[in-house]
């Protein structure tokens, strides 16, 4: 019925038409420049339009039941093969629609008109139609015709439904290129969405392990040392403020909002990172040698998060035990390196494992190497970063 719907207009446009050029090309060259013009170039025309395809799309789903994969079409850069095959599809649901609803409007006057013609005694008219049917009982054989031309009409209309939903993906779904941008789009998403957890875990992972560290040192010492216990707890306060920064930064970037973004932390922020985990009471003795300001930002970001993922991991795992870093700025290279003992005593943590893959996942974007195990009673883990990563 859409169908019969959009090709109303054309239709009346052709009767005006014919007339105006019957007198110069004849009744055959009228029908014929009427039918190239109005049922050809025009719905072709009118299907290449991207407004009419995402109306045809969204017809075809909820009236056929089609299943059509979901791709932007690439509307500045639309290629011909989209077009014609979106223009195939309009002039098909148009021819077929205007022949389904010329069918229901002439049916069933005929169909009464043919249902009479056995107690007529002149000629019936079929309704508006020019054939006609002698009347009399000889005319009987026409009335069961008649009556089974309404079934065959649903038959059609259902078969037709059937032809159009079976071609529907071939003309509407999306193409190729249409197929590789809604990948490429999607593989984008999934990786700015694994890289903005990465950063929640880096930073607010750390933050709540060290505030965890230092509660449970002032609670046991609540009474006996309450000094300590208050620079604990204000070591907590620092610790919970940057974890919320680093959450906001966060959240700013899953908003889009300028506004709200921090600045990324990078290798300039190392020594505030080191005091944060040695006011947890973890020692860390750290050697930086080269200069940090001539680490590239990139790469610099992403060893800050290594290293804070790293102090993490021992907080967590491995508890009040020294930890070492060595941090080289090189020519061509950034090497670091962190350790720490393991505590065969103290019982393996429940959960995590979220880190380590981080840390590998951070490297392997800058194309670097990483090294993390067991080494000799300590915990090590080893990263070595190109300062110029090349695609």
């Amino acid at each position: 019925m859409i169908g019969g719907g959009l090709a109303a207009p054309y239709l009346v446009l052709a009767n005006f038409a014919v007339p105006a050029l019957e007198g110069g090309l004849g009744a055959v060259g009228a029908w014929a420049v009427t039918i190239a013009l109005y049922f050809c170039v025009l719905p072709i025309a009118t299907g290449m339009l991207f407004t009419v395809r995402d109306l045809e799309v969204g017809a075809a789903r909820r009236l056929l039941g089609v299943e059509l994969a979901e791709a932007e079409p690439l509307r500045g850069s639309a290629s011909w093969r989209t077009r014609w095959r979106s223009a195939a599809w309009f002039v098909a649901h148009l021819v077929v629609g205007l022949v389904i609803c010329l069918l229901a409007l002439v049916l069933p006057p005929a169909v009464v008109s043919a249902c009479t013609a056995p107690f007529a005694t002149g000629d019936v008219q079929l309704g508006q139609l020019d054939p006609t049917v002698p009347g009399g009982p000889g005319s009987a054989w026409i009335v069961p015709l008649a009556l089974l031309s309404p079934v065959a009409l649903v038959y059609l209309a259902v078969a037709a439904s059937a032809l159009l939903a079976r071609v529907a993906p071939r003309l509407l779904g999306p193409a190729p290129a249409e197929r590789l941008a809604a990948l490429q789009r999607h593989a984008t998403r999934l990786a700015e969405r694994n890289r903005l957890a990465r950063e929640l875990h880096d930073s607010v992972g750390h933050a709540l392990s060290i505030v965890t560290v230092q509660a449970g040192a002032a609670g046991r010492v609540l009474d006996s040392d309450p000094a300590f216990a208050r620079q604990a707890l204000a070591a907590i306060e620092t610790s919970a403020r940057n974890g919320l920064r680093d959450l906001d930064h966060v959240l700013g970037l899953l908003r889009d909002d300028a506004a709200t973004r921090a600045p990324t932390a990078t290798l300039a922020d190392l020594q505030r990172l080191l005091a944060g985990t040695r006011s947890a009471g973890i020692d860390v003795a750290a050697e930086l040698t080269g200069r940090i300001d001539d680490v590239p930002q990139a790469v610099s970001c992403e060893a800050y998060r290594i290293v804070q993922e790293s102090l993490t991991n021992a907080a967590r795992h491995a508890g009040h035990v020294p930890v070492s870093l060595s941090l080289t700025v090189g020519s061509e290279h950034l090497e670091l390196e962190l350790t720490n003992p393991l505590d065969a005593s103290r019982p393996p943590h429940q959960g995590g494992g979220r880190g380590l893959n981080g840390i590998r996942e951070r490297v392997t974007s800058l194309r670097g190497q990483v090294a993390a195990g067991p080494d000799a009673g300590h915990w090590r883990i080893a990263v070595r970063l190109p300062l110029h990563p090349t695609p």
